[in-house]
C-alpha cells in the first residue's frame, strides 16, 4: 500500500536512493511499499548472514582453494552478472516508487540524472568481480590442464576430499628455470630447485641443485640408466664444452625418443625422476618457468627491492651493471642480477637466484596482486609450463597459503658441501633426509627460518648466530633469504 506522501525534495530522493544501494528495500519502506521493502531487506540480511557463516565456519585457506574450482568460478561469474543487473533494477525501481514526478522540473532533471548514474555505478563492483574471476579462470585453465600431456604422478592421480594426499606427509614439486628461446632448440634447465612441503604445516625445504652437476646417476631399471649405467657422460663438444651436465638431462631425453621406445617429450619425466632419485624423494610434479617470462612477472608487480651486495656486471660485452646497494629492480635487471656469471660462478648465481625468489615471495603482497592483477595474469600465462592437473589446485592453493607463513629453509648442493665433478650421492641423500626431518619440526616461536647448527628448542630465544660455512655445519639448511644482504 503506497503512502500518500513521500520525499518532497531532490536531495531527499537521492538520499534514499543512496541508502537503498547500501540497504536494499530502504526506499520502498519510505515510499510505503512495506511488504516489498521488508522482503528486500530481509533477503539482503539473509545473504550477508550466509556469507558471514561461510566465512566463520570454514578454514580460510581451504575456502580459498574451494573457490578456484572451475565450476565455482563459473558460478561466481554468473552470480556477479545477475547481482549487478539486480542492483541496477533495484535503483531504478527505488527511484520510481519515490515518485520523483512530484518534484519541480529542475529537481526531476537533477534527481533523474543522478539516479541514472547511481544505477550504473552500483553495477561496477559486480562487473569488476566478474572480470577478475573470469581472468583468473582463463589464466588457470591455460596453465593447468585437466589431463596434462606430460602425465601425472600415479600416487596423486585422483584426489579425495577427505584425504587428498593419501596419507602422505609431504608433497614435492620441482621448480625449474629454463632459458629456452626462439634461437635455441630444446629446453635447458639452468635453475633446478625442489620444494618439499609438509602438507600439515606448510614447512618447506628448498633444495637447489647446480646446473653443472656431473656424472648424474639415473634410477636403476630406467631407459636412461640402461643407456648410461655409469652415469651421464658424453664426449666433449667441438668447442670443449660439456652437454652431459644435470641441466642437459631434459634436453637430451627430448632429443632421443629412441631410448624410450619412440615416445616423444620425455624430458620432464626423466628430469623429475632423476632429481628425485638424486635426493631420495618422490617428485610429484614440476613447474618450468621461462626466465624472461619471470622478468615480465616482476615488471607486472612493479619491480622488486633487493640488497645488491656487490656490483653485478652483465651483457655480452659486459655493458650492463646492477650497482651495489638497496635497489628496486625492474624485471630485466632482476633477471640479469640472478643469471649473470660475469666475474662470478654458478654457485654465486644460485644464491642470487634464491634472493630474487625470496624477494618476490615477500613483496608480492595481496594488495599488489589485486591492483595489478590483469598484468600479473597476462605475465603468468607466458611464464609457466607444468604438469600439475587443474583439479589439484583446490588442494594446492591452501597448501601454498600455508607456506607463506611457514618455516622455509634451503639447502644448496654446492662446494664445499659437495664436489660437483665427483658428487657423493649418499651424502646428498643423507643431507636431504635430515633437512626434511628437521623441516617437519614446529616453527620456532621467534625465528623465521632454521639456522644451521642450532638445535631446536621449545623455549623462545633471540635470533641465533648463523653458520658461515655450509661445509662444516651439521645442518646446511638455511633461511631462503639468508646471505641476501640483510632483511628488507
Amino acid at each position: 500500500m503506497q503512502q500518500a506522501k513521500g520525499p518532497v525534495s531532490a536531495g531527499e530522493v537521492l538520499g534514499w536512493l543512496v541508502l537503498s544501494a547500501l540497504a536494499p528495500g530502504a526506499a520502498h519502506l519510505r515510499a510505503g511499499w512495506r511488504k516489498t521493502g521488508l522482503v528486500l531487506i530481509s533477503c539482503y540480511a539473509a545473504g550477508l548472514l550466509a556469507l558471514l557463516a561461510v566465512w566463520l565456519m570454514n578454514d580460510l585457506d581451504n575456502l580459498a582453494g574451494s573457490l578456484i574450482d572451475n565450476s565455482r568460478l563459473t558460478a561466481i561469474i554468473v552470480g556477479a552478472g545477475i547481482l549487478g543487473m539486480a542492483w541496477f533494477g533495484l535503483i531504478v525501481h527505488s527511484f520510481v516508487v519515490l515518485r520523483p514526478g512530484r518534484l519541480t522540473q529542475n529537481g526531476q532533471i537533477v534527481s533523474g540524472t543522478v539516479a541514472g548514474l547511481l544505477a550504473v555505478v552500483v553495477m561496477v563492483p559486480f562487473g569488476w568481480v566478474g572480470q577478475f574471476v573470469w581472468t583468473s579462470q582463463q589464466t588457470l585453465n591455460d596453465i593447468f590442464q585437466e589431463n596434462p600431456s606430460d602425465g601425472e604422478s600415479p600416487a596423486l592421480a585422483q584426489p579425495k576430499p577427505e584425504d587428498p594426499w593419501a596419507g602422505r606427509q609431504r608433497v614435492n614439486i620441482l621448480l625449474l628455470g629454463g632459458d629456452a628461446d626462439d634461437h635455441r632448440v630444446g629446453v635447458r634447465t639452468d635453475s633446478m630447485n625442489l620444494a618439499s612441503v609438509d602438507v600439515k604445516t606448510g614447512n618447506t625445504v628448498l633444495f637447489s641443485l647446480p646446473r653443472n652437476l656431473e656424472n648424474v646417476r639415473f634410477r636403476p631399471g630406467t631407459p636412461m640408466a640402461v643407456r648410461f649405467p655409469n652415469g651421464f657422460r658424453l664426449p666433449p663438444d667441438a668447442a670443449g664444452g660439456r652437454s652431459d651436465l644435470l641441466n642437459s638431462v631434459w634436453e637430451y631425453a627430448d632429443a632421443h625418443p629412441e631410448i624410450f621406445g619412440g615416445r616423444q617429450h620425455q624430458g620432464p619425466k626423466v628430469l623429475m625422476d632423476t632429481i628425485g632419485y638424486t635426493l631420495g624423494v618422490k617428485v610429484d610434479w614440476y613447474a618450468l618457468v621461462n626466465m624472461w617470462g619471470f622478468a615480465r612477472l616482476i615488471d607486472a608487480i612493479g619491480g622488486i627491492t633487493i640488497n645488491v651486495e656487490t656490483d653485478v656486471v652483465f651483457g655480452k660485452y659486459n655493458e650492463g651493471l646492477v650497482k651495489a646497494g638497496t635497489r628496486k629492480l625492474k624485471g630485466a635487471d632482476a633477471m640479469w642480477y640472478a643469471r649473470s656469471r660475469t666475474n662470478s660462478d654458478d654457485y654465486t648465481r644460485m644464491r642470487r637466484q634464491r634472493c630474487v625468489l625470496g624477494a618476490l615471495l615477500d613483496q608480492a603482497d595481496p594488495g599488489t596482486v589485486l591492483t595489478r592483477f590483469n598484468k600479473i595474469a597476462l605475465a603468468t600465462k607466458e611464464l609457466i609450463r607444468t604438469d600439475i592437473p587443474r583439479r589439484w589446485l583446490t588442494h594446492l592453493v591452501p597448501l601454498a597459503l600455508k607456506v607463506k607463513n611457514a618455516k622455509v629453509t634451503s639447502v644448496q648442493f654446492v662446494p664445499p658441501l659437495i664436489n660437483t665433478g665427483y658428487p657423493d650421492w649418499e651424502k646428498i641423500r643423507t643431507i636431504s633426509t635430515k633437512a626434511i626431518r628437521d623441516s617437519s619440526a614446529p616453527k620456532p616461536a621467534l625465528a623465521a627460518t632454521a639456522s644451521p647448527g642450532v638445535p631446536s628448542s621449545p623455549a623462545p630465544k633471540k635470533t641465533p648466530k648463523k653458520s658461515t660455512s655450509t661445509g662444516t655445519s651439521t645442518n646446511p639448511a638455511k633461511g631462503l633469504t639468508e646471505g641476501c644482504g640483510g632483511a628488507l
